[in-house]
């Protein structure tokens, strides 16, 4: 229902309570998308929750742990993680030489204590073997999340099976892998026989039903039919 009203010789159009309401929920709701990974974008008007350490209190930590092979991305990627783990979420993180695990801790100019979860989120992202750009996802959008299985929860393989399994998922040039990932707005990383996949709870569903069909031996070119009449289905809705 709307009204209308003269002023100054001009008619405003003036909404109602319920029809205003509504557009608020609509802009809060609406999908955005970083760097070809779709996420629901955090609402600006809520406030952060104030966290900081009285004087004595403990800090918070999280530790992940850093294989041997990821050593040298972390290395030479470190700046890139640091940066927006300090500036932007005020944690202090550091790589224990001793132990070879990357600590995250709270400190007293940490403002909101939900900040610690999602710097782990995004360092275990990196650690799995996604891009910093793509794991930065994690920080900058809502509703994004990583889910891992492997090739034999879908389908006991192995031998020559398995590797004939991983390489119908990469396809020609990882051709296969990059067509899943632009469709469902989601990033994919093969890693052996373990299958990470970054994105939000629906896209994730859709990319892990073409994988899961694929490692079953259905043809590419049938996966990607289901795919693309999936995708437009769910973005007219």
């Amino acid at each position: 229902m709307t009204e209308e009203k003269e002023n100054s010789g001009t008619f405003v159009k003036v909404l109602s309570k319920k029809t205003r309401k509504r557009r608020a929920q609509d802009d809060e709701t609406q999908m955005e998308v970083e760097r070809g990974i779709e996420g629901r974008r955090r609402p600006q008007q809520t406030p952060a929750k104030r966290g900081r350490q009285r004087t004595g209190e403990r800090a918070e930590m999280r530790k992940i742990a850093v294989p041997a092979h990821r050593y040298s991305p972390l290395k030479e990627n470190w700046m890139k993680i640091f940066s927006p783990i300090v500036e932007h979420l005020h944690l202090q993180i550091r790589f224990n030489l001793k132990t070879r695990n990357v600590e995250i801790r709270t400190c007293a100019e940490t403002e909101d204590i939900g900040n610690l979860q999602k710097a782990a989120d995004f360092v275990k992202a990196f650690i799995y073997g996604f891009e910093v750009d793509d794991a930065l996802a994690l920080v900058r959008l809502d509703d994004l999340f990583i889910e891992t299985f492997e090739i034999k929860d879908v389908k006991p393989l192995k031998g020559d099976h398995m590797s004939r399994a991983i390489g119908r998922l990469a396809g020609k040039g990882g051709r296969t892998k990059f067509t899943i990932e632009n469709v469902t707005k989601t990033r994919i990383v093969l890693a052996d026989s373990k299958i990470h996949i970054l994105g939000s709870f629906q896209n994730i569903q859709l990319a892990r039903r073409a994988i899961c069909n694929l490692i079953m031996g259905s043809p590419p070119s049938k996966v990607y039919g289901q795919l693309r009449s999936v995708a437009n289905r769910t973005s007219t809705m």
